[in-house]
């Protein structure tokens, strides 16, 4: 049996002024003997229908039916045993099938949005039902737990380049008909969804798969699941959190308290909970004589500075309130925000993440000025090791940062600026310090970069030039895996190159541009491994060629070193300009490619060489 890919068009038909949304799914089935197919009203494929699952539509029952008749076929295949691996066993009983299976397809998605072998930098977007075949496919086998199990993983191992696809397979989850699934989905809302933004995405998602059906979304579990989110947290946690990120999505707090008609669990919560849905004023009249706990106290003391904030005008006094009760920047007012003296007090305690993020943008507004007091606490955050140790900041985004900052220039064009020499400084300082902050993934890699190409170009979405990042990567992978081999290749040679911890970005930069340029065959470093007798558990290829060319199959070239080495090689194909060009239509697991270059792509190498995706 063959199930085409899903596809999900919105027909809308007039009738009494209504839309009606329609699934419209196509599926072909090839070989099944015709004798083998129930009657639609007998109890068999009844049951089908029924173990599907997924909603009362017309596709599913086709798909359910389709599924039904493939157990009758002679090329029927029993679904995989769940196991602790994502792969299946291979040929001789050993792990290190290279064939992609549902769950592999699933960890895909849940790492970069996709199933597919591209990972494409920088892509943004909602995720859709016609990207979750896999998730699909674990559901009507009854795996729905398993698929949660999955999401919680990604989402609280840092494994996941995007929160979307987990938020989506909770909601999905959630709605299913088997009963262990929608608990378990529910179950997992709480340490899915980490702060307001990522509850109100998963209710979005919500809203839009319940879209064209009768029934709304608001039923008893749901609402059990929002109230528990909020009486679960730490009330003070909370109050910060509902002042901070105050509405996503089309829904405030006030939408989702008022629609779980939620029962606060203690006074605490409860007060939070008028204050979202009376305001400030409702809020005093009710506890101006009443008899307060501890707990009702401190959150009273916060919610009174955060109204205090938002009314005042005085600089000094907001000053000294973000200081002494550690407000963030989502909690003032704009106006607030274009004073000097509250900027020097919020560059104490904002996360150094966001001001990598906002550094053009001070400095334009001339809030960050030469051997000022705001420069230099900047710059001692910066170059404080244990302050980068705790953020957990990658060196990469610390590259990423300071050649934006150096352009001068937003991407846009509109914000201009005159980089400061002592943040730049500081900078430099912190991209070296920070290689402590990758933890190793203990595999032997071999880097290769190809320098048949000219390395001038930008790298999309970036202020980096591709010989730059080529050399940031490789440093990286270098300086933090102890079995890592740097090889430059061009022409039909293989040139490894010696990489010393003290070199500078600048040094292994000048050191990969030196070779002549040529033409290019990114085959070749595996060929090398393999006739060098090489052992090679990873290897990544970084190139500026937008179409990639072989002399010989990338697939072929792996085997044969999988072959000799006996080892479970894996390739990564980084195009570092390209957009959306895969290796090759394969199914083989062991290849990735990678469009464009970012942060996240580092996440998806180390995923996929610990065989997590």
């Amino acid at each position: 049996m063959k199930l085409c890919v899903w596809e999900r068009e919105r027909k809308k038909s007039r009738g009494r002024g209504r839309a009606r949304d329609n699934m419209v799914c196509s599926v072909v089935c090839d070989s099944i003997p015709a004798s083998t197919a129930p009657h639609p009203r007998s109890p068999d494929y009844v049951t089908a229908n029924r173990r599907a699952g997924l909603a009362p539509s017309g596709c599913i029952k086709t798909f359910a039916l389709c599924k039904y008749l493939a157990a009758f076929s002679n090329t029927a295949m029993e679904p995989s045993e769940n196991t602790t691996s994502n792969h299946a066993p291979n040929s001789t009983g050993a792990e290190g099938s290279w064939e992609i299976s549902d769950k592999t397809r699933l960890c895909r998605f849940l790492c970069y949005g996709s199933e597919g072998e591209i990972y494409t930098a920088r892509e943004q977007g909602r995720v859709a039902t016609e990207t979750a075949g896999a998730l699909l496919s674990l559901l009507q086998e009854g795996r729905g737990a398993e698929a949660v199990e999955e999401a919680k993983r990604f989402a609280q191992g840092g494994r996941a380049v995007r929160p979307g696809p987990a938020l989506f397979t909770l909601a999905l989850c959630s709605q299913h008909s088997e009963l262990k699934t929608r608990q378990a989905a529910f179950k997992a809302l709480r340490e899915v969804c980490r702060d307001p933004a990522h509850l109100f995405s998963f209710v979005q998602y919500k809203k839009e798969l319940k879209e064209g059906m009768k029934c709304g979304i608001w039923g008893r579990a749901l609402r059990k699941a929002v109230s528990d989110w909020y009486n679960e947290q730490d009330p003070l946690s909370l109050a910060a959190a509902v002042t901070r990120c105050k509405q996503r999505e089309g829904w405030s707090h006030q939408d989702l308290l008022r629609l779980s008609h939620t029962k606060p669990a203690t006074e605490a919560v409860a007060l939070i909970s008028k204050y979202v849905t009376k305001g400030w004023k409702e809020v005093q009249a009710a506890y101006a004589d009443k008899e307060k706990s501890e707990e009702v106290v401190k959150v009273l003391s916060y919610l009174e500075v955060v109204e205090k904030v938002k009314h005042s005008c005085d600089e000094v006094e907001v000053s000294g309130l973000i200081e002494e009760h550690k407000l963030e920047r989502e909690q003032l007012l704009t106006d607030h925000l274009r004073s000097k003296q509250v900027w020097s007090t919020l560059l104490k305690e904002i996360s150094l993440h966001s001001i990598l993020k906002i550094l053009g943008k001070m400095t334009s507004n001339k809030l960050l000025e030469p051997r000022s007091a705001e420069t230099q606490t900047i710059c001692e955050r910066l170059q404080n090791e244990s302050s980068l140790k705790k953020a957990n900041i990658h060196p990469f985004s610390i590259l990423l940062a300071s050649e934006n900052y150096k352009r001068g220039q937003g991407f846009q064009g509109k914000t201009k600026w005159e980089a400061d020499g002592s943040i730049l400084k500081a900078m430099d300082w912190a991209f070296y310090t920070s290689f402590q902050n990758v933890e190793p993934v203990g595999k032997r890699f071999v880097v290769a970069v190809d320098v048949g190409t000219s390395l001038t170009s930008i790298v999309p979405g970036t202020a980096i030039s591709t010989a730059v990042a080529a050399a940031a990567i490789t440093m990286i992978f270098a300086r933090t895996e102890s079995n890592t081999q740097v090889l430059a290749f061009s022409e039909g040679a293989v040139v490894p190159c010696s990489l010393s911890a003290d070199m500078s970005l600048a040094e292994v930069t000048a050191e990969l541009v030196k070779f002549p340029s040529g033409s290019t065959d990114c085959t070749l470093p595996v060929t090398w491994a393999t006739e060098n007798g090489k052992s090679v558990d990873m290897f990544i290829i970084l190139t500026n060629n937008p179409l990639w060319t072989f002399t010989a199959s990338p697939l072929d070239s792996l085997k044969k070193h999988r072959h000799a080495s006996g080892t479970d090689a894996k390739l990564v194909m980084c195009g570092l300009t390209s957009i959306g060009h895969a290796i090759a239509d394969t199914e083989d697991r062991g290849l990735l490619s990678i469009c464009g270059f970012d942060l996240g792509a580092f996440s998806v190498i180390r995923n996929l060489a610990l065989d997590l995706i």
